[in-house]
């Protein structure tokens, strides 16, 4: 099946760390481990004037030396950009697409590429990677319904389209968190989420809070891929929060940081190096708070 999944995205991956050299010139070097880091204040808002010294970087519990560091504001972005058309979410697609196309006219510049994708019980692909707002927004007036949800399988799929770029690699999924038909499991999406290096936000559509057909474990499995690749979730029931949470994302992906490093030696024979990355000496001291993927996996997994 995952043969199947990956017949219309065919290509040879090769997992590559990348620094910004100058602005707007890439330098791709496989030895080093690239972490964007998001910092942000009590209140939420995105912290964009930190130093080097303010950040501290440990794999699996050894230091690191931070070999690159710079703001990643000026890096090209690649996003790709899930809609949710189920059956379940028929009610509040328009107010989605609306948001969807505020988002897309907002977050593109020049050096930055969108995909578009709907899924429901098959994933599909509307427009590839491209910098034309007027294509994109084509693309959106294309989406449609269908019945059940395979989420997974869009997180899945997304990855593997991101994971050929370079840069910074952004998914951005609307969607109930509901699953129901996807044909490979959480586990295995969040994987090659993890290896694409992609930052997955979650925007999660609950209409009634109180709803007896949600799911709560969808919502649970969302929120955990959001936070292990170093993206965040959000709640949204209305347009106004639909604009929020895309508003909310739009900043961050303005104010990233990125830190890269040479691994030393290793002592643990686990696949998984844990990263973990610490404030120090910071303006707002503890009120401020550090997102980052929570590792990387030091071999591919077969597909």
């Amino acid at each position: 099946m995952k043969r199947l999944l990956l017949a219309v995205f065919c290509c040879v991956v090769l997992r590559v760390c990348v620094a910004q050299e100058s602005e707007g010139t890439l330098k791709v070097d496989v030895k080093l481990v690239n972490v964007f880091v998001t910092v942000t204040d009590a209140h939420g808002a995105p912290v964009a004037n930190l130093e080097k010294e303010n950040f501290a970087l440990k794999e699996d519990g050894k230091e690191q030396k931070i070999a690159v560091f710079t703001r990643e504001s000026a890096l090209p972005l690649s996003i790709v950009l899930g809609v949710d058309t189920s059956l379940s979410t028929k009610k509040d697609l328009p107010l989605e697409l609306i948001s969807a196309r505020k988002f897309a006219a907002t977050i593109l510049r020049p050096q930055d590429a969108m995909s578009l994708y709907q899924f429901s019980e098959v994933v599909r692909e509307l427009v590839p990677f491209s910098s034309d707002l007027k294509r994109i927004e084509s693309g959106i007036d294309r989406i449609r319904n269908g019945a059940a949800t395979a989420l997974y399988d869009m997180v899945y799929l997304g990855s593997h389209a991101l994971s050929a770029r370079q840069g910074r690699k952004v998914m951005v999924v609307i969607t109930d968190g509901g699953d129901t038909v996807s044909q490979v499991d959480y586990k295995e999406a969040l994987r090659t989420a993890q290896e694409a290096e992609a930052i997955i936000y979650s925007i999660i559509i609950v209409p009634i809070q109180a709803s007896a057909g949600r799911d709560t474990g969808g919502e649970h499995a969302l929120i955990t891929i959001s936070t292990d690749t170093g993206g965040k979730y959000y709640y949204a029931s209305s347009l106004p929060e639909l604009d929020e949470a895309f508003r909310r994302i739009s900043d961050e992906l303005r104010t990233q940081y990125l830190l890269a490093y040479y691994p030393s030696q290793r002592y643990s024979d686990s696949d998984f190096r844990r990263i973990q990355v610490n404030l120090v000496g910071t303006p707002a001291g503890a009120s401020e708070q550090a997102r980052y993927r929570a590792g990387y996996f030091t071999s591919k997994s077969s597909f």
